[in-house]
């Protein structure tokens, strides 16, 4: 069988509140897409392969990942793995083609984020919520809705363009960054190695 799946539901029989612990793990992600019940307003630790990404928020509390695109579609061999405890999350996408695959990760609209993604083009949209991403190369956008949600904003491209109308800043050419402090109560890190890092 070429995939499988490990769901493990435990609650600690002790006075403290239930804890819920999700294991699945998948051998083709293209053709079985993980879903999972997972809470608003949790961390989720994002590790993905290069791709073409796209992270979407959504009314849903729950994750769901899928592997698509011209070349991702057809593919047996991309695997993916999602653990949870309580409100904390990690997600681990390889494998699968070099190139010519789409990654799509939906979470909960009200979320917390750190990724690290080696290349690709890059979407995050819809997502309240601390965000630190980063990405060696590719070109990386960024819906960041209110500036005045955040408390903090450090943004930094090594070679590229920075374009962050959000928070009145357009910078281009080699090490370029900004950093901005707010009384909001996010926190907002993104830093791209080679490429290009829009904030609308």
């Amino acid at each position: 069988m070429r995939w499988t799946v490990a769901l493990v539901a435990s609650i600690l029989l002790s006075p403290l509140p239930a804890l819920a612990q999700t294991n699945i793990a998948i051998d083709d992600l293209a053709h079985h897409p993980i879903e999972a019940k997972f809470p608003s307003g949790g961390q989720l630790d994002l590790r993905i392969r290069s791709a073409e990404i796209r992270i979407v928020g959504s009314d849903e509390n729950r994750i769901v990942v899928r592997a698509e695109g011209s070349r991702g579609s057809n593919s047996t061999d991309i695997e993916a793995r999602f653990e949870s405890s309580g409100d904390s999350g990690t997600l681990r996408v390889r494998g699968g083609p070099d190139n010519n695959v789409t990654i799509t990760v939906q979470v909960p609209r009200k979320s917390n984020l750190t990724a690290k993604i080696f290349a690709g083009d890059v979407e995050v949209n819809g997502i309240t919520g601390n965000k630190d991403i980063e990405l060696s190369a590719g070109d990386l956008t960024i819906d960041v809705g209110d500036p005045a949600d955040y408390s903090h904003v450090r943004a930094s491209v090594n070679t590229g363009d920075i374009n962050a109308s959000p928070f009145g800043e357009s910078r281009g050419g080699l090490f370029r960054s900004f950093e901005k402090f707010g009384k909001g109560r996010y926190k907002l890190m993104v830093h791209v190695g080679a490429g290009d890092l829009t904030m609308r």
